[in-house]
Parts: C-alpha cells; structure tokens; sequence
C-alpha cells in the first residue's frame, strides 16, 4: 500500500527521497554534487501526495522479457527503469522517484520483485518505498554507499567487480561515472542478451556510438584511466543491445563492436 503523505522529502531536481523523520539538508547532495546541479529554482521538494494528482507509470514491452517503464509527464531526472522478466525472479533494473498502485498490481500480475538493482545514485530516487512495497533488496554497488540517503534494511551492498544474479543475469561494476556505477546483463529469450547501462555507458544521439562521462549535464568528460578501467572490466563480455537511461536509448544490433569502436575512439583522443 502506498502511503500518499504530504511529506516533501523528495528532492524536485534528481527525485531523490530522504527520510520524513529527520530534518532535510538545505540543498541535496546529490544535486550539489558536480555531476549533478541544484535546479534553476534553487533546492525545492515535493512529495508522493503531489506528484500522485497528475503522474503516472507507463509500460512498454520492449520484448517478451523486458519492459520499460517511465513517469508520464516526466518528472525530476526523467530516465527510465526495466522491469526484466525471469523464471526465478523478476528483477527492477534502475527505480523511479514515483510509484502507484496501477503499477503495484501490474508488475505483481507478472510475479513481482525478487529484487532492484541500481546502476548510479542519480536513480537511488524512491528505492526504500519500492523495496517497502515489493518486500525485495536493493543491490546497490558498496563504493556508492556514502551516497545513499534514505537507509533501509533492505538495502543490499556488494563489493567487487561482478555480481551474479539468477538465470544468466549479472551485475558488472564498471566505475567511471561513479566509483559503484554498474551495468546488467540480460539474456533473453532469442539467444542474445541486453545490456543495461543506465548512463554509466551512454548511448549517443546517432546510435551508432556510446560515450562515458563524469558529469552529463556539466559536460565533464572521465580521464583516460577511467575509460581505460571502463574498457577492462568489460573484457570478454559478450552482447548484442545496449539500453541505456532514457527514451530511445537502444543500440538494437553489434552492441558489443559499438562498445570496442566508441572506446578506441574516446581514447584516441588522448594520443
């Protein structure tokens, strides 16, 4: 059950939740943060109750296995969550700072949630209601713990490079955006298998390239090291799509050989 309360502990620029019980910073520090901005209004908050009057989740059925899923009209950051589909258990790919029942009764009519897994704390958004509501951890990389700011036990961290999920998916810790920022691999049901980026591989405008950046909205590019470590902890992974955060994100076909090109270009720039 959602709890449409007045409590403006949802931050308007990133959709960050704080805790209702504890005082709210005077700016958010994920805004405040260089990768990210405080919005033109300054630091305002809004809540569930309000954002419930004229929001709503949509559902696209990307494939037999996949939906994306997004706040309509767009709200805060405005990327997009997956909902993946699996025999041992359905998996949120990314959150959304919103949630309502339509949606509640929609993903249990397909199973539910075994768990919610996070690429970059730009979408942490509204991950404890979620969580709350689906009664499912939150796998979130431990190097992004610092930025976590609404605590639940459900969270999750792991450590390392790579954490394996169920039935082929896996969780690959790429740093670069972030120290914790991951992807996911999804094998589907044609024989290839999505990967799941979030921003931390960006799909560009063409799609015929992806980029990597410390800061989009700042337009600071990641040094050659990061871009390096980028590239090595994706040796030997193989994929054929790339989705990335917002609409129209996909690279449908030769995600794996547009990865290679788009690294060997960015670092070409350093030569």
């Amino acid at each position: 059950m959602i709890l449409f309360t007045d409590h403006r502990t949802i931050c308007a620029t990133c959709g960050t939740q704080y805790p209702s019980d504890v005082a709210l910073p005077e700016l958010c520090p994920i805004c405040d943060d260089e990768r990210q901005y405080i919005g033109d209004n300054g630091q305002t908050w809004t809540s569930l109750a309000t954002l419930a009057k004229d929001r709503a989740i949509r559902f696209s059925q990307v494939s037999d296995r996949l939906y994306d899923l997004r706040i309509t009209p767009a709200f805060a950051i405005g990327q997009r969550a997956f909902l993946i589909l699996s025999e041992s258990g359905n998996v949120l790919w990314d959150c959304l700072p919103f949630l309502d029942e339509p949606t509640i009764a929609f993903i249990r009519s397909l199973g539910g949630l075994k768990a919610i897994a996070i690429s970059h704390p730009h979408y942490y958004s509204l991950m404890a209601e979620w969580a709350r509501v689906f009664e499912c951890p939150v796998y979130i990389h431990q190097s992004d713990a610092v930025w976590v700011q609404n605590h639940t036990s459900a969270i999750a961290f792991w450590s390392g490079e790579r954490k394996s999920l169920w039935d082929g998916m896996e969780i690959i810790n790429t740093g670069g955006h972030f120290p914790g920022s991951c992807v996911l691999l999804q094998p589907d049901s044609s024989g290839q298998t999505n990967l799941l980026t979030g921003d931390t591989i960006y799909v560009a405008r063409s799609r015929r390239l992806v980029t990597f950046m410390y800061s989009y909205p700042n337009l600071i590019p990641l040094p050659k090291k990061a871009i390096e470590q980028i590239r090595d902890r994706m040796a030997g992974v193989s994929f054929d799509r790339i989705y990335g955060a917002f609409e129209g994100m996909v690279i449908a076909e030769n995600g794996r050989s547009v990865f290679d090109a788009s690294v060997q270009r960015y670092l070409s720039i350093f030569e």
